[in-house]
């Protein structure tokens, strides 16, 4: 899902940032799957799925139309309702499902595990306890599943000066340590980054380096 890159001021609540960030406008991201996310699923058989950071519900809406059960947990209630939104019109609300909640706090019921926990660019200009989101979440993948983070690595650079964009970056050996997988427990099957051309506000020329990693639960 591509940014559109509107600028919102800051505040010291993450909640009332990000609604503020998607209240700016109609839509803030594409409404399509992440490319590299879509990569790596494509060739899984689907099962249940759980999204952290659904934003307006791309990833998981893509993931219903291909027969996964997913559920994509993200903080804005404006987005929530967008995704949900986004679901009916694609004729996938019965196998995508949205919960507006705060992923420090919000964990999934007793006994659920998941083929497939993703956080696609879980990025933030304000406070976000990311690695210990991502550390905790790890153990809601079920045997044989995957858990897929793609990050921004490395920005283009347009973005510096534009108030866009997140304000820390991660390479795969930083994610991969921030997991702290046990490699009893644990394959990495995919560390590596990934470049995609993304022009600026402007139109400027420009390539986002992306991480992605793929660890599947033995």
């Amino acid at each position: 899902m591509d940014n559109k890159d509107h600028n919102v001021t800051p505040t010291d609540d993450p909640r009332e940032f990000w609604d503020a960030r998607y209240a700016s406008a109609s839509s803030v991201w594409s409404g399509q799957v992440n490319a590299a996310l879509g990569a790596v699923v494509e060739p899984l058989d689907p099962g249940s799925a759980l999204d952290l950071g659904s934003g307006e519900g791309g990833d998981v809406c893509w993931l219903a139309q291909r027969g996964w059960f997913a559920t994509g947990v993200e903080l804005s209630a404006v987005a929530v309702e967008r995704a949900r939104k986004l679901a009916e019109a694609a004729g996938c609300q019965d196998r995508a499902r949205f919960i507006a909640d705060d992923l420090t706090t919000w964990r999934p019921p007793s006994g659920q595990r998941y083929d497939l926990i993703s956080a696609s660019f879980l990025q933030s200009p304000v406070r976000l306890e990311r690695a210990s989101i991502l550390r905790d979440f790890s153990r809601y993948v079920a045997p044989g599943g995957r858990m897929v983070i793609l990050a921004h690595a490395k920005p283009p650079a347009w973005l510096a000066g534009t108030g866009c964009g997140p304000s820390t970056f991660y390479t795969p050996d930083e994610d991969l340590a921030a997991l702290e997988l046990d490699p009893n427990s644990w394959v990495v099957e995919r560390a590596d980054t990934v470049e995609r051309e993304a022009a600026g506000p402007e139109g400027q020329p420009g390539v986002w380096e992306d991480s992605v990693i793929v660890v599947r639960a033995a």
